[in-house]
């Protein structure tokens, strides 16, 4: 392996204090491959909160395993522990802990009933790098924790996953997979991330996000840029191409990235407080969370709004980087949901987050001044 790779992968891992680390071109790469190393199979059965990115749900589908949903708590997002164990079953393998928007999933309870039932753990760690539940990093509880480093993630190498395991069998099973199947990403979608990359430290700023995003989604459609999704995977068929490791530019760019976590992570915490005190001061309630439980290191800072889509057309714009996720319980809008097994009505708090929530930006181009205007912005609208 490539020993730029293999130097980011044993920083990555040592940040967490895990044994190693494995990375992958997306992040939906490296959920899959946990999936197989797992022997996650047909007719089995995958747990995950009904408020998610389809993308997740892709690779359970791609093993041909079905996905179950199970419904959120209204504060933090996350998976309802408490409705957890009435949705296992005796073809359950796998629960996928999503720590949502950067807040940790209640890991004690959701440990103690997978233990009990003899079900693997994974963390869902693609919005929460740094975050900590009870003092311990989010990603060090379950079997596995796997992580995303695209555009809008705790921090972006453009695309890029990895995957974090302190078991030795595990490892090894992953380490038989990539061996035999995993293939290098073709030399032309190198140069095409690498030239991405170049374009977004030089022109993706608060106030122009929003133009930037439309622009790449069109391109992306085209097929002009190497985009995090592509139109064929909103329905579960995996391309004969989707199994691909890391790239040397992703692996160079997620070392210098790691460099500065610890800023980064200073910085969101920051920018969340900063929020929390600029809502308040205009009557908006802040979000709530056991501060004694968890210590959330967030990628964006979600609020409940009454007129979701009107705020996200006026926001672009106002010059305002306002997110939509999530836009439909298996973000984005375009999801055919019954071909992923899910039901409008099926998760009654996730669908009525997708209708009620944004967030704000908190990564690290994001300062003060962002956050007075968008907080400006945004309290002209009805918090629910």
């Amino acid at each position: 392996m490539n020993k730029v790779i293999e130097e980011y992968q044993r920083e990555f891992a040592h940040f967490f204090g895990a044994e190693r680390a494995f990375g992958f071109w997306k992040g939906r790469v490296a959920l899959y491959a946990l999936l197989r190393a797992l022997d996650v199979n047909q007719g089995d059965e995958v747990i995950l909160p009904g408020y998610t990115c389809v993308m997740n749900v892709n690779p359970i589908k791609y093993v041909g395993a079905k996905p179950v949903y199970v419904d959120i708590e209204p504060d933090t997002f996350n998976m309802n522990a408490n409705l957890l164990e009435e949705k296992i079953t005796s073809k359950t393998k796998v629960i996928v802990a999503q720590h949502t928007y950067g807040y940790p999933c209640e890991m004690d309870a959701i440990m103690d009933i997978a233990q009990s039932k003899g079900i693997s753990v994974i963390e869902d760690c693609c919005l929460a790098l740094g975050s900590k539940y009870k003092g311990k990093l989010a990603g060090t509880f379950g079997r596995a924790g796997y992580f995303s480093f695209q555009w809008n993630k705790p921090y972006t190498t453009g695309l890029g996953g990895m995957v974090i395991t302190s078991e030795r069998k595990l490892t090894e099973q992953i380490e038989s997979l990539l061996a035999d199947e995993m293939r290098p990403p073709p030399s032309w979608e190198v140069f095409m991330l690498r030239a991405q990359l170049i374009i977004y430290r030089l022109l993706v700023y608060p106030r122009t996000t929003a133009l930037a995003q439309n622009v790449f989604r069109y391109l992306t459609r085209k097929g002009a840029v190497v985009g995090s999704s592509s139109t064929s995977e909103y329905e579960p068929v995996k391309a004969d191409d989707f199994f691909k490791g890391m790239s040397t530019v992703q692996a160079r760019s997620g070392i210098r990235q790691l460099g500065k976590i610890e800023a980064n992570i200073s910085h969101r915490k920051k920018m969340t407080q900063l929020y929390d005190e600029l809502l308040a001061g205009r009557g908006w309630r802040s979000n709530k969370y056991d501060m004694d439980l968890v210590e959330p290191v967030l990628v964006r800072y979600p609020v409940r709004i009454t007129e979701k889509r009107k705020a996200l057309a006026q926001a672009a714009k106002a010059g305002v980087e306002l997110g939509s996720w999530f836009e439909c319980p298996l973000h984005p809008i375009e999801t055919p949901l019954t071909s992923y097994d899910y039901e409008i009505g099926m998760c009654p708090e996730a669908d009525k987050a997708s209708r009620e929530v944004v967030n704000l930006p908190l990564h690290p181009r994001a300062n003060e001044r962002t956050a007075v205007k968008t907080v400006k912005f945004i309290t002209g609208f009805t918090q629910i």
